[in-house]
């Protein structure tokens, strides 16, 4: 890819802004992204949340795009937009809004007209909404994909995408339209709908992390399929696994066998594997998860989206980080890798020059320098086995012999580099040294290249410049050894096993040859130094700037800027803990500042006045952060609908005969019983039947559809009968529907008067689309069949959340956040709701009744946390796994967790700061739904788990308080 006229390997994360519903806290991640290296975020836009009734069109708030495009364009980062409308995502209908599943009748994803009519406001909205923020216009925007994993051939497809591509075409919108093919189907490339740049998603290790050991292998056609279908264009991975999803169920193994499952050994392995097919382009899926709240997810997830990926649902780094890191900074720093030929690899004899039959070799080279970058991995990609090879590789100085063996420790990748330059002109000769940072500090050419401390590692370069007075030659150390093959030629380096941190190989005035062991690498960074002011695109690596220091110790350098003519170095950042912080910079620095405190110069490193080190610490003592006990707890009864007496009378009447959902009734009257088509698709959704009872009713039969793991709880009168359960155990025995009978107990009928039948009922979620037929999403949530034994039903009535999805009254938190619950529909999860009036009852006591109901438990407690620290906070459920209740959990009136205890696994639910009000009164509510006729006792805490003295500083709430207006 060509950017202002530089070619740029595009490395990318996947960042979903919805999923972290704080504008203020996007900036973190988007640092955290430039600080691994990588120059770009693709991000999906949801029209579920942004368009979220016809003719609304909605980027308040955390809906909003314009903040994320100026954080990108502040740190440097490029943005591939993804809108859909369909996005797939684990989200609810994949991201198409619910009033369209009810009220479009036409073929979804297609050229229907209605489907046509129902998106164009959407795309209208993300067009103004970006155009001004394109590449042309000084903006970060570069990109934009039509819709997502569909087919191209199916009767309607294409068409819609050449009515997508002239909505685009005939606005404002002048960066290239992108596809994201689910397989290798060819689609979009030719014909109708074809786009301008053509990508294919990979899962190669797909969504099941309950043996996170056991691998499948590398997928080995991928050059081939682009050489057979798109050869004129870059290959283009828009969605490379980082991660996986995880499901409901007692059999679901949580996130972090997913981690472990795609962790760094996954990464080194199969992210070069896609490197080794020549793909240039590539976002990794996720870069950060977050969070699914309120009704996001769609049926198969719960809350959490931390997907197990290098920045987890808590905004924490992990060792997946760590290894990204390592590998976004060899690619940042390596020019050449921008642009190479695939020659070939093991299967024929020009590339294969490894020793060793299970060792299979990829060779890439840059056309223009000769720079070759051999990709290693085991020929069975899924070993655990130790091996070693040794090589002889082609280079501009004729054939040359590695030494010593290279070292494969299992499942791990190596890239050999032979003609690589480092900085301005310094050639390395070859390195089986993996290549953390190469780039100009000052006036010098600087390599800093690592590896395992277990194994051999070689290196040949070229030393030019005078020695530095302070340099000590590496003669003295026992692991390394240096040869000098002739005055024409280079420096051979070998080293050892054993090497424990930074080591100095070569400093001259011209040069600075670096090596550690690849865990002291991984706690260096190198921000980059911004180019001139008047520059809008000054932040962005290789456009703006490709000046850079280096920084090894903190958790996480945020930025470096020089100033003060140069003579003072600003760094931003985080600590975890204190650290001995190593500087690498201009020569012309005299004084450093970290977080805006003078630090001072320094001390130098003995024999590496090139190096110098700060005793960096916490501006306080990070394990004093405490966090308050949950009690005092405040509650009341939310499901008077059972009682005698309540009126239902403002309630919608269920009285529709005709539906768009394809599955239509199962049996009943006529009338049609699907929440959606009342405009309550979402989270809870209460029906209540009537008849007048003569008496010899005994029992009703009712067919209800919630999604993969919902359930439902009836009661007559004020008589509980029963629960429906849904059901998934890792998505597997998965029930999205039942077919219950339930049977009236004695004395519970009220013959000669009214009777009602009342259903509580948790919707999980609109179905994405399957294969080719869109309409999967139009799901027949609610009551698909309907039976009363010896009578018949007069009204039936449906109550979701306040005013449907046309008139809900909170904007600020939008459509997803509420549901259907009496407390709900009051605001009692809302701060500042008076419960004063309320009983005193403890969460851990349960209902007060011992029985199945619904109620309403609400707390407050104080946070007062310092402005300079980033507190990591969780809700934790304690009690264990099988007790049958939900739980939603409110914090300051957003829904952040749903707690399914008979199923799970979720049971911790993270909070970011900015929904917590880090310096005030915050209000929990949780509203507990007992399934069953028992005593159930969920103890709830909240636990800090990482605070960070950090440079993020700024973060706003914005948690609107209860009022009564439009709730009844």
């Amino acid at each position: 890819m060509i950017i202002k006229g530089q070619r740029v390997f595009l490395h990318s994360g996947e960042f979903h802004t919805w999923r972290l519903p704080v504008p203020s806290l996007w900036p973190d991640i988007l640092e955290k992204a430039k600080a691994a290296g990588l120059n770009a975020v693709s991000i999906y836009t949801h029209m579920g949340l942004i368009n979220p009734s016809r003719g609304v069109v909605d980027f308040d708030g955390f809906r909003a795009l314009k903040p994320l495009y100026e954080a990108a364009k502040a740190a440097g980062i490029w943005v591939v937009v993804r809108p859909g409308s369909y996005i797939n995502a684990e989200t609810t209908a994949g991201g198409i809004a619910h009033w369209i599943t009810a009220e479009v009748a036409g073929r979804l994803r297609t050229n229907d007209s209605d489907w046509t009519e129902a998106w164009r406001d959407y795309i209208l909205g993300i067009i103004e909404e970006t155009a001004p923020y394109q590449i042309n216009a000084g903006g970060p925007v570069i990109a934009i994909q039509l819709d997502n994993e569909y087919t191209q051939d199916y009767p309607g497809h294409g068409e819609y995408y050449e009515e997508l591509k002239k909505v685009f075409h005939d606005s404002k919108i002048v960066v290239p339209l992108t596809y994201n093919d689910p397989n290798q189907g060819g689609n979009f490339i030719n014909g109708t709908g074809a786009v301008d740049l053509y990508g294919m998603d990979s899962y190669p290790q797909r969504f099941d992390c309950s043996h996170p050991s056991a691998w499948r292998p590398v997928v080995t056609n991928y050059h081939e399929y682009h050489e057979r279908v798109n050869p004129s264009q870059p290959w283009y991975i828009p969605e490379f696994q980082a991660g996986s999803y995880d499901a409901w169920g007692p059999g679901a193994p949580g996130y972090a066998p997913c981690a472990e499952l795609t962790g760094p050994a996954f990464q080194s392995v199969f992210n070069l594997q896609l490197w080794a097919s020549n793909a240039k382009l590539i976002n990794y899926y996720m870069l950060y998860g977050g969070t699914s709240w309120g009704g996001l997810p769609f049926p198969g997830v719960y809350t959490s989206y931390d997907y197990g990926a290098p920045i987890s649902e808590s905004r924490a780094l992990t060792t997946k980080y760590d290894e990204l890191k390592l590998q976004g900074l060899f690619v940042r720093s390596s020019p050449d890798f921008t642009k190479t030929d695939w020659i070939g690899d093991s299967r024929d004899a020009q590339s294969n020059v490894s020793t060793n039959a299970d060792v299979f070799l990829t060779l890439l080279r840059n056309p223009d320098s000769h720079a070759s970058f051999y990709i290693a991995r085991q020929n069975d990609s899924t070993s655990t086995a130790n091996v070693t090879f040794k090589m002889t590789v082609d280079t501009l100085w004729g054939m040359h012999e590695i030494p010593l063996p290279i070292a494969l420790d299992g499942r791990e990748s190596k890239v050999v580099v032979t003609d690589y330059t480092f900085g301005a002109n310094s050639p390395l000769r070859y390195s089986t040294a993996a290549i953390l940072f190469a780039g100009v500090i000052g006036s010098r050419d600087v390599v800093f290249l690592h590896g395992k401390m277990s194994q051999n590692h070689a290196f040949s370069f070229f030393p030019t410049g005078t020695p530095n007075p302070w340099f000590r030659s590496t003669d003295h150390h026992s692991l390394v050894r240096m040869t000098e093959r002739s005055k024409r030629d280079s420096t051979e380096v070998t080293i050892l096993p054993g090497i424990d941190g930074v080591i100095t190989i070569y400093d001259s005035d011209t040069q600075l040859v670096l090596f550690a062991d690849s865990e002291t690498a991984a706690t260096f960074w190198a921000p980059v130094l911004q180019g001139p002011s008047e520059d809008p695109f000054r932040a962005f690596w290789g456009i703006g700037s490709t000046q850079a220091v280096m920084v090894g110790g903190p958790y996480l350098v945020r930025s470096a800027a020089l100033e003060d003519g140069g003579a003072r170095l600003a760094l931003r950042g985080d600590l975890r803990e204190g650290v001995r912080m190593t500087l690498v910079g201009p020569p012309g620095v005299r004084s450093v500042t970290w977080n805006g405190m003078d630090i001072g110069s320094g001390d130098f490193v003995e024999g590496a006045n090139s190096i110098r080190v700060f005793d960096l610490q916490p501006r306080v003592a990070l394990a004093r952060v405490r966090t308050p006990e949950l009690t005092g707890w405040r509650y009341a009864d939310s499901l008077p609908e059972i009682q005698d007496g309540f009126d239902d009378k403002e309630w919608v009447v269920a009285d529709h005969t005709e539906t768009n959902v394809p599955e239509k009734m199962w049996y009943g009257d006529g009338r049609v019983l699907y929440g959606c088509d009342y405009g309550f698709c979402e989270n809870v959704v209460l029906w209540r039947g009537h008849f007048n009872a003569s008496g010899v009713e005994k029992s009703v039969n009712l067919s209800i559809n919630g999604g993969e793991a919902f359930a439902a709880s009836v009661w007559l009168n004020d008589v509980f009968l029963n629960t429906s359960y849904g059901n998934s155990t890792n998505n597997m025995n998965i029930i999205e529907e039942t077919d219950d009978l339930f049977v009236f107990p004695p004395r519970a009928l009220k013959p000669g008067e009214d009777n009602v039948i009342t259903i509580v009922q948790d919707n999980m979620g609109l179905n994405e689309t399957d294969g080719d037929n869109a309409d999967t999403s139009k799901n027949p949530r609610g009551i698909r069949g309907f039976t009363l034994a010896n009578g018949s039903f007069s009204d039936w009535k449906v109550q979701g959340k306040v005013g449907g999805y046309t008139g809900y009254p909170d904007k600020t938190r939008g459509i997803f956040n509420e549901g259907g619950l009496f407390g709900e529909r009051r605001g009692w999860h809302l701060p500042g709701f008076n419960t004063s009036e309320w009983k005193l009852h403890e969460l851990s006591d349960g209902l007060p009744s011992g029985e199945a109901g619904v109620g309403f438990f609400v707390t407050t407690f104080q946070l007062d946390v310092e402005s300079f620290l980033d507190v990591h906070m969780s809700f934790t459920f304690d009690d264990p796994l099988g007790p049958a209740y939900r739980a939603f959990l409110f914090v300051n009136g957003w829904m952040m967790g749903k707690r399914v205890a008979n199923l799970g696994p979720q049971a911790k639910f993270p909070v970011p700061q900015g929904i917590l009000d880090y310096s005030g009164e915050n209000t929990v509510a949780v509203a507990l739904w007992a399934m069953e006729n028992e005593t159930i006792s969920p103890r709830l805490r909240l636990v800090v788990d990482g605070v960070f003295d950090s440079s993020l500083g700024g973060v706003e709430t914005n948690n609107p308080p209860w009022s009564n207006t439009d709730r009844p």
